[in-house]
């Protein structure tokens, strides 16, 4: 009993040490227990991927390849670690034989798209911005009927990962976020997304899969960064600060917009069987006698356009990919502007919720649904788009839908949980 008084004397008597030295053992254990969740997690993700690979194929098959555009920048220059350690023994281990490109620069993936051969799939391993010119440069290919069938996968490891909620379940873990993702492309269930395709007078078209966004929100978001020392006030002290500096913060377009299509039935997910022998000589002898009438072909009619002068203080153009199990009956993309009548507090409220959700929109905002549009900004406006994250110079462009045309694993439980919200 005496040890015991004398060792609660020394603490007593050295009590900032003795603070200090918990704070440390504290912050060292939750950091041990975190490393072995992530191990645990990894160890969970192999054996599920060991089973993938024990599978037996036949003589004649050959193993699944992949290509693997992988940005190590992304994530702070914690992606290509990030990626070797839950994402590649993953592949590995289910005899996917994978082709790992790491790109240099910004831009080059768009390059590198241009030299890429056929494979089974293709692999993203970074954030928006390389998701972005991945499909960039997928689609400006002059193959790329073709190989827009490849499907891809999208392993988030940017610090920005926009369209990784319409596929995976998200968490507060990365490495949890990251072994989901991979072992989603190796259950191999597909869903197609939306594409818009995004074009200027001169240059090459860009093409996104979230949307184009321009606006006031969009310029106090890029600043948002530099109020770091305020902590959770950084959002709101942005927004406030850019109202001090100019108000009110409205933008003149010009929408012209022509109507959205009807969408085509889907097509069946496997190819239905070939008839027999006796059923296919029946069928040419029936239309050896009685040849069917061929229809004089259809004349497409021209596009009807509609325009519409927008006075707004954020205008965005998004597919519907955020959503993409949902039955519609149009292929669209949405056009969607913010009431230029918002109070300094208004703004404020609202631009601190589009920081955590640029798709969220006030009741009063308008919305349209069109298969195209273009963007006519009035002479001498700056500024810059967002699209997809990425920022590009404002201009006058058009933007057209290209409907599922792009398809990308999704996890089963992310599209049952898609599918149970629609209920």
């Amino acid at each position: 009993m005496a040890r015991v008084v004398k060792v609660f004397r020394t603490l007593r008597n050295h009590w900032k040490k003795s603070t200090f030295a918990v704070c440390v053992l504290s912050y060292g254990g939750h950091w041990l227990y975190g490393k072995h969740c992530d191990n645990v997690l990894r160890r969970e993700a192999c054996l599920v991927a060991r089973e993938f690979g024990r599978q037996q194929i036949a003589p004649h098959e050959h193993l699944r390849k992949a290509t693997v555009i992988l940005n190590p920048a992304a994530c702070s220059g914690k992606a290509n670690n990030l990626f070797e350690k839950n994402a590649a023994p993953i592949l590995h281990l289910a005899g996917v034989e994978i082709t790992i490109v790491k790109t240099d620069y910004e831009g080059q993936a768009k390059k590198l798209m241009e030299l890429m051969e056929q494979t089974d799939m293709l692999i993203v391993a970074g954030g928006d911005g390389t998701l972005q010119e991945v499909i960039t440069g997928l689609l400006r290919r002059p193959d790329q009927g073709t190989l827009s069938n490849t499907p891809i996968g999208f392993i988030p490891l940017g610090s920005h990962n926009s369209l990784s909620p319409s596929l995976h379940l998200l968490s507060d873990n990365k490495v949890k976020d990251i072994t989901s993702a991979t072992l989603s492309i190796l259950k191999g269930e597909t869903v197609p997304l939306d594409v818009l395709q995004i074009k200027g007078e001169t240059e090459q078209p860009v093409f996104a899969l979230m949307g184009l966004r321009w606006g006031a929100f969009r310029d106090v978001a890029a600043t948002i960064s530099k109020y770091w020392y305020l902590g959770p006030l950084k959002t709101k002290a942005a927004h406030w600060f850019n109202t001090l500096r100019e108000w009110p913060l409205v933008r003149e377009v010009s929408v012209s917009y022509s109507a959205p299509s009807l969408r085509p039935p889907d097509l069946p997910a496997h190819k239905p069987s070939r008839p027999n022998l006796l059923h296919r000589i029946a069928r040419r002898l029936k239309n050896y006698w009685n040849p069917p009438v061929e229809e004089p072909p259809k004349v497409e009619e021209p596009e009807e356009w509609k325009e519409q002068k927008l006075s707004t203080l954020e205008l965005f153009i998004q597919t519907h990919n955020k959503n993409p199990v949902k039955r519609r009956t149009n292929d669209s993309l949405m056009i969607c502007a913010e009431p230029d009548n918002f109070t300094v507090g208004e703004f404020i409220t609202v631009g601190n919720k589009k920081e955590e959700d640029p798709t969220v929109f006030t009741k009063n905002s308008t919305k349209l649904e069109a298969s195209a549009c273009r963007l006519q900004l009035p002479e001498g406006t700056g500024g810059f788009y967002n699209i997809d994250n990425e920022e590009y110079e404002a201009m006058p462009v058009e933007v057209r839908l290209l409907p599922r045309k792009l398809r990308f694993y999704i996890s089963a439980e992310r599209r049952e949980q898609l599918l149970s919200q629609m209920q």
